[in-house]
């Protein structure tokens, strides 16, 4: 289930009203159980402990965010409002004021390069917490509420050394004031535009976010969804979402490549990559789901003439990715039928050059048979006037030889 920022702040009515309008909204967070809750509850009190001069977000860890890409998407109205509009490097100072770079991607509303480091470093896990304080338009400082059991300890530190600095009720702000000044960057009117904590108000879908980005989050071009969808579902279109690990990939592709996708799917009436092995990285499924379409148009494109290299790429890739789960049974079906036939073709060329050499062979030899009978015949007509001759040669040629000069 996904909570509406507006559902957090009536969740916790002991947040002041200067803190309701100066915070971003909690976006992509799923309700799965009672210690998920708490651990969000205990992320907003880390919140609402922060210095209200400076905007913060809280971040729910999915697995995007702490396995296989390591991609942290970030509120698109938060960076429109607070962050830079071109890619910078953002600073992250943990509650032990280690820093760690990251890049921020201004167009992808998101940070890439660094989050990985600092993600294994602190260990974070699926369900963790985080409270992002944006100090400075470009360092955030962060706290972690964790969700394995050490939520308490974390929390707890968070929060002793938001204390030290929260003199409120004692009176003496003129400490916090000077160690704000030491650890914290002013804002100065320049950053206004990229800083401006005023134009932070609690996120209203109906006005501020168009229906379609509602319960998605912004992952290098990819968005969560909120429901698995069957195939008998989606009638259309419109309706069709490639869906892997919880991730609607569709960015991934060109517009041609999803509509040919669809078509394939819609044939077998059932999503094509619906079995594929769990975790396997998005960028990795969309080029099976691409190459797959590529290799369902070569299909249709081949004629009698294609290569037999050709067909058995195909079938060798095809076989690959039904290893991975790809339902392309079909494809593999179409395929070896039009080897067989083009085998078959192939073969009746054959036989008819083999047939067309023989007969080229029987000719030459009829026409060698047809000389050596006419030479034959010849010899028979010689040979029968020679011995029907009344003269003996032998006894002529003995008397020839003998006779007187």
């Amino acid at each position: 289930m996904l909570l509406d920022a507006s559902e957090v702040v009536s969740a916790n009515p002991m947040m002041p009203e200067s803190h309701k309008r100066k915070r971003a909204t909690v976006e992509s967070i799923y309700d799965t159980s009672q210690a998920q809750s708490s651990v969000l509850e205990r992320a907003q009190e880390v919140e609402v402990s922060l210095d209200p001069k400076f905007p913060s977000l809280l971040k729910v860890m999915l697995p995007s965010h702490v396995t296989g890409g390591f991609w942290l998407g970030l509120p698109k109205k938060f960076c429109c409002e607070h962050l830079p509009k071109q890619d910078i490097m953002i600073a992250l100072e943990d509650e032990n004021g280690e820093v760690f770079e990251t890049k921020y991607l201004a167009d992808k509303v998101g940070l890439s390069g660094g989050w990985r480091g600092f993600s294994i470093a602190h260990k974070l896990l699926e369900g963790d917490v985080i409270v992002f304080h944006l100090v400075t338009p470009s360092k955030f400082k962060v706290y972690i509420v964790r969700s394995n059991g050490l939520d308490e300890l974390d929390g707890a530190l968070g929060l002793m050394r938001l204390d030290a600095c929260k003199k409120m009720d004692t009176g003496d702000t003129a400490a916090c004031e000077r160690e704000e000044s030491e650890t914290l960057e002013p804002i100065s009117e320049d950053n206004a535009i990229a800083f401006n904590t005023k134009s932070c108000p609690i996120l209203d879908h109906s006005e501020s976010e168009s229906e379609d980005d509602v319960g998605f989050e912004v992952l290098d071009g990819l968005r969560l969804s909120e429901s698995v969808v069957t195939f008998e579902e989606v009638k259309c279109m419109d309706d069709f979402n490639v869906l892997v690990n919880g991730l609607i990939i569709n960015s991934e592709f060109s517009k041609y490549i999803l509509n040919k996708y669809y078509e394939l799917c819609c044939s077998q009436n059932s999503f094509l990559h619906e079995h594929l092995l769990d975790g396997l990285n998005c960028k990795l499924v969309a080029g099976v789901i691409s190459e797959t379409v590529n290799i369902a148009d070569a299909i249709r494109a081949c004629n009698i003439t294609t290569p037999e290299g050709n067909f058995s790429t195909w079938d060798q890739t095809l076989k690959a990715f039904q290893g991975l789960g790809m339902n392309i049974g079909f494809l593999l079906a179409r395929l070896d039928q039009l080897v067989s036939l083009a085998s078959k073709s192939k073969r009746f060329k054959e036989a008819r050059l083999e047939k067309d050499q023989a007969e080229e062979e029987m000719r030459c030899l009829e026409a060698k048979l047809f000389e050596v009978k006419e030479a034959v015949n010849r010899l028979e007509s010689e040979i029968e006037m020679l011995n029907t001759s009344s003269e003996n040669p032998e006894l002529v040629f003995q008397e020839v030889a003998k006779s007187s000069w």
